[in-house]
Parts: C-alpha cells; structure tokens; sequence
C-alpha cells in the first residue's frame, strides 16, 4: 500500500461501514495502518473475519445491517463512547431501474442503506463529537449524485441527498468543529452488483456510460481520498463533494 502516512490517526477511533469490501475494506485497512483504532462494520460476517485476520487487533468488527438501528447502537458501544472519525461507505445499487419500472422495495432498500443508515449513523456521532469539539465525517456519494445519467432512479436520488445531508450536516456542525464532507466516486472496482434489470436503461444509459465514463477506479484510491478527508490534512474542508472519478464530472 503506497502513500501511508504513519500515526496519522494515532489515539483516534474511526468507525467505517460497508467494511468487509470494497472502498470500505480498503478505507479501514488503510485508517488502521495510519494509526487508527478502526471500529468496522459490514453485513457479511466473513468479510469481517477476513478483515480481522488481517488487521488483528487494530479492528473491532460488528457484523449487521447498517440500516438497523441496533447495528448502530452496538457500533457506538463498541467505541465506548469516543469516535474522532465516521466513514459512510456502505452502499447498495439498484439495477439501473428507470422510475417507471421502479418497485416499492427496492426504492425502500435502497433509500435505506445508501441514505437512511447514513443518516442515523451520523446523528448517533454527533453529540460526542460536539462535546469534543472535533470530529470529521465522510460520506459518500457518486458521480450519480451529480448527475441524472449514472445509475437507476432510486440510487441517483439517494446518492443526490446524501450531498444534501452532508451539505446541512457541514452547515450546521463545522462552528462547533466537526466537519463533513462528500466524496463522489465514478466508476470503482469493487464486489457491488451493478447489472441492468431493464431493457430500456440498458437502451437508454449504456451508450452514455460507454463513451464518457473513465476506467475504472481502485478502491485503494478512494481509500486515500477519504482518509485525507478524515485526516486533520483537510482541517479547512467542509462541506465540500470531492469527485473522485478520474475526470468524470469534467465532461
């Protein structure tokens, strides 16, 4: 792993969700390396088995749901009360469903684990790091956050709110020393389904995603962006959206 920068995080707790993989995996094995105690959570038991395997016992994993509130309520336990840094990662796709062909679940799944988990999570961190006075949350969103024609319609509008919430959180919070942010990524290599259930989006998004979307990103690269943003480097970042996404954002 290239670019490590050592004791970083050193006495800090970082909790990162979607952990077990991904931009998530890669963003805790990369916070522990710098120092951090990383407090990990994903829904795959296994995944966090593998993560411990590696990281020992810099790592306090908690498998469950995000989107559920006693998986929150056992990550807070876990930090015994002090998180410095919150790392939204975990994130579900929809199948690239236009809203015409949208079902109630999966507008419901979706919302919940790309928005709503990120929200209780980030509310539940608050108030200690309020009273701290110091704090970083990363959220993150995607270049479908920026755009209409990235992804179906249920992860297009949840990916939108999550900057919105970030944008209020970073509105509200920053006086009182806890900063938000937003990374927006594009393409990423990552184990996220991301096939088409729909004839027509195929039609309609697939010659758009061929001809402007950029090869694909490492999660080791996401990896460093949020941990900068987490990282007192980025002490006068707030309320920003950093797209990450090799050029993406610029065509």
């Amino acid at each position: 792993m290239t670019g490590i920068i050592e004791d970083r995080f050193a006495g800090r707790t970082v909790i990162v969700t979607g952990a077990g993989a991904g931009i998530g995996r890669a963003t805790a094995v990369r916070l522990a390396h710098e120092g951090a105690r990383v407090i990990a959570t994903d829904v795959v038991e296994e995944r966090l088995a593998d993560l411990r395997a590696e990281l020992g016992d810099t790592v306090t994993t908690i498998a469950g749901d995000v989107a559920a509130e006693e998986t929150v309520r056992s990550l807070l336990d876990a930090a015994h009360g002090r998180v410095d840094g919150l790392a939204n990662v975990a994130g579900i796709m929809d199948g690239f469903l236009p809203t015409a062909e949208l079902d109630d679940a999966t507008w419901e799944r979706v919302l919940s684990v790309n928005l709503t988990a990120l929200m209780r999570l980030t509310r539940a961190v608050l108030p200690g790091m309020i009273e701290a006075g110091a704090g970083s949350i990363v959220n993150v969103s995607s270049e479908a956050g920026l755009r209409g024609s990235a992804a179906g319609t249920a992860y297009t509008t949840s990916k939108h709110a999550v900057i919105g919430l970030t944008r209020s959180t970073a509105f509200f919070y920053t006086p009182k020393g806890v900063r938000c942010n937003a990374v927006a990524p594009g393409g990423v290599a990552t184990s996220i389904e991301a096939g088409f259930r729909s004839a027509y989006a195929a039609e309609r998004l697939g010659p758009l995603l061929q001809a402007n979307v950029p090869p694909a990103a490492t999660a080791e690269q996401l990896a460093a962006a949020i941990t900068w943003l987490l990282s007192d480097d980025s002490a006068n970042v707030s309320g920003a959206v950093l797209a990450d996404d090799g050029g993406w954002a610029a065509i």
